[in-house]
Parts: C-alpha cells; structure tokens; sequence
C-alpha cells in the first residue's frame, strides 16, 4: 500500500466544506484548550531556560511566543511554544493513542501564521489535516511503542508538516516530500519523563514538521513511500504493524472526534484515579489525616507510564499516579498547582502518597478505575470510576473548557483580554488572518 502518498493526496484535495461540521467544532475546542495550556506554561522554568538558550540564535523576529513578550523566527517560535503548550502536561489526548494532537500541529501554524498570510479557515482545515494524519499513523505505531517512545515526537511531526504543507499550497508530490522529512526526524524516548527533555520533545514535533514543509515546498526531495516501506516509520517502530488502519474511512471519519482534554495536569492515564479520590473526598468530607491506606485498582498502562514511587520534583510528579492520588485527596483537585516542587516535598502530601497502593487490572478500560479508602476508624469507602472526566464517554464541556481557558491565562491577561482572545480562538473560522489570535496572545507590555 502507498500510504504515504494516499495521505498526501487526501489532504492536498480535502475541502473545508466537506467536512463535517461537529469536526470543525472540535478543532475549535483544540484550539481553545491548546491556548489554554500555552499560556499557562509559558512561563514555567523549562520555557524560560530553553528561551536563555536559544533565543540568542534566533534569526528575525517573526512570530510571537505565547503569552510573553519575546518574538523569534518561526521554526523558534513553533519550538518553544510548543513546549509551553505541552508543559504543564494539560494538553488533550487522542483516545487509544495518548498522542497529544494540537501541540505539533497548532504551534506550527500559529507560528506560520505571522510570517504568511492565513485565512480563519485555511487555519481551522490545516488544523483539522494535520491532526487526522498525525493520529492515523499513531493508530499504527501505537502499543508497544508507547511503551518506550512518546508518540506526539514520533507521530506528531507528520501532523505538522502536514499542517504547514496544506498551508503552503503543497501539491501531491511536495506533500510526499514533507511527510518524508518529518517521518526520518520522529523521536521521542519515553526516559524523559519527568525532565525537562520532555516538553522538548512535543515542541521539536511542532519546529521539526514545519521544516520538513518548508523544505518541501522548495523541491527537497525524500523518499515518497517513507512511512510505510520496509526500512520507514511503521518498519522500524511497529514492526509487523498492518498499514490499513492508517487508511481505512479516510475521509469520512475523523480522529479529531476521538480527541480528549484534560480536567487535571498530569499524565491522562491518572486522571481516572484522581478522579475517585475526589469524588470520595467531596462524598464523604474525608480528612486526609484519618486516611490509613488508598488502594487504586487500575488499568495496567497507569502502572507503566505513572509508576513512580517517589516522585523527586514537580515534573516527575506527573509520572506518579502515588503522587496524583495523594494530591486529589488532600486538595481536592489536581491542577498545575499541585505539581510543583513545593507540593512533592510537603509532609502531608508525602504522608498520604505513603499510604497509596496501586494495583494493575487487564480487565479495566484505560479510562476506568476503582478507588477504596481506609480510615482511621476502619470505615472503608469505595468509588468506581467508570469513565473519567474528559475522556471521549464522558467529555468536557465547551463550558468546562472555557472555565480552564481562564484559570491557565489568569496569570497573564486581565478578564477583558483573556475574553478577546477566548472569542477569536472560537470564531477562528470567521477570521480574515489568524494572525490575530498569535496577537492577542502576546503579553501585555507590562509585564
């Protein structure tokens, strides 16, 4: 099968209007959510040492970096926003997959969207391309792979050149070029979590894919069969792994309909737990100093990606669904403040993270999880969480993504522009330039 020109020939003849639009809608709400988390990471210290770093090597001032003052060269600009966007790890999920779809398509474009002339529209549909290619070869890879690789640096970086190709006006043969360029840069080990290398990784999706179409476009030529030959993509990363998953409805079904977002700032894998620890919580006004024991039954991927015992820092602490349980408890939510250094080190956190076991259940759907607490007294009470909050059976709100939009940009706008920006990210569609959502979300300059 030729699946890397039967991808290219989809988007390059894709028309807005033909797709669906609850697909549209749901490219708006990953925009909503994307500039949500941008902003909130933006100045978190991975951002501000990675920006220390490069930015002296930053050719001209091109593009805005979200929610600061700072403007860099486009493929610069596609880095660290991308990494903004994926630091807090708030960002949405694709259901089955965990790539985190808008980080390496809407950094790219955002960046690319000062530097060339882009329609709302043209936008909203490289948007929506870039992440049904990206999430179709994630379909593939996906299993063992996540296991050891972070999909979004493997997968993520055909969703952006895709993004930017479909963009840049990309014929068939270009298109193939771009998807070539990007498949040979996929990586992404799964050993960062926890550090800042991780972020970095979702970002260099986003400024890797945007090189790749801009190589293209200029007649860069790679191999035209690059995902799924006998030494591409799919070979070395899923050996043995059929094609025809990446292809089969193209055109008529969506992925962006099996996209997720976050109600809390950790692996998504967690997010079930959490969530019964604070249902619990909230049921029965559990004082965490009567807590004896947590036992969490879950699905054994949250063992695998969130293993960790005891967590050394608030990055790592993402990766401890021990850590995530304690905080849902003692706090009653588990947003960005919880996964701090301040948090991981605090007595009472600890003491309760002590008293969390967690056991692995092959039977359990990944977004479905068992939650018993002892207490003190020797109550013991019990939550099952069928499906968690913003998992594809039970979703957020457009509402509920409004209200995050808001708590993440508190920090950096006052209500009046966090509204202007919130509006236009909805309207993109209607946009003359999507320029002006990269405008809007430039820091104040008094910051």
């Amino acid at each position: 099968m030729d699946l890397t020109r039967a991808l290219a020939a989809f988007v390059v003849h894709s028309r807005l209007e033909n797709i669906p639009p609850p697909v549209r809608h749901e490219a708006k709400r990953a925009l909503v959510n994307w500039m949500a988390c941008a902003l909130g990471g933006a100045h978190h210290e991975a951002i501000g040492t990675a920006l220390k770093a490069l930015a002296p090597f930053s050719g001209p001032a091109q593009s805005q970096i979200v929610g600061r003052l700072e403007r860099l060269d486009c493929l610069h600009a596609a880095l660290i926003n991308g990494m903004s966007a994926h630091v807090l790890d708030f960002d949405d999920t694709h259901a089955g997959t965990l790539l985190h779809p808008s980080v390496p398509v809407v950094s790219s474009l955002l960046a690319l969207a000062e530097r060339k002339t882009l329609s709302g529209a043209d936008f909203l549909h490289a948007l929506i391309l870039g992440a049904e290619v990206e999430c179709r070869v994630a379909n593939v890879l996906c299993g063992a792979h996540n296991e050891t690789g972070y999909i979004t640096g493997t997968a993520g970086v055909l969703g952006a050149a895709v993004a930017v190709g479909y963009a840049c006006g990309l014929d068939e043969r270009q298109m193939t070029w771009a998807l070539g360029a990007a498949a040979t840069q996929g990586a992404g080990l799964r050993e960062m979590a926890g550090t800042m290398c991780k972020s970095f990784v979702h970002g260099r999706a986003a400024q890797n894919g945007m090189l790749a179409a801009l190589l293209a476009a200029r007649n860069f030529t790679s191999s035209q069969c690059a995902i799924e030959a006998p030494r591409g993509l799919i070979a070395i990363l899923a050996p043995g792994a059929g094609v025809e998953a990446a292809i089969a409805g193209l055109g008529e079904c969506y992925e962006l309909m099996r996209n997720t977002y976050k109600p809390h700032a950790c692996g998504v894998v967690c997010h079930p737990a959490i969530d019964g620890c604070i249902e619990l919580r909230a049921r029965h006004g559990v004082a965490v100093t009567q807590v004896r024991s947590v036992a969490l039954r879950v699905h054994p991927l949250a063992l695998k990606l969130t293993g960790i015992r005891a967590p050394r820092s608030g990055l790592e602490s993402k990766w401890s669904i021990y850590h995530s349980a304690a905080v849902a408890l003692c706090d009653g939510v588990a947003g960005e403040a919880q996964y701090t250094d301040l948090r991981v080190h605090d007595g009472e956190i600890s003491r309760v993270r002590e008293c969390v076991a967690a056991e692995a259940d092959a039977a359990l759907r990944d977004d479905e999880a068992h939650v018993a607490i002892t207490l003190a007294d020797g109550r013991r009470l019990e939550a099952h969480v069928t499906h968690a909050l913003g998992s594809v059976d039970n979703p957020m709100s457009d509402r509920q993504l409004d209200a995050k939009f808001h708590q993440l940009a508190g920090e950096t706008f006052n209500v009046e522009r966090r509204d202007r920006l919130l509006r236009a990210c909805w309207a993109v569609e209607e946009l003359a330039g999507a320029a002006e959502i990269a405008r809007l979300a430039a820091a104040p300059a008094s910051m």
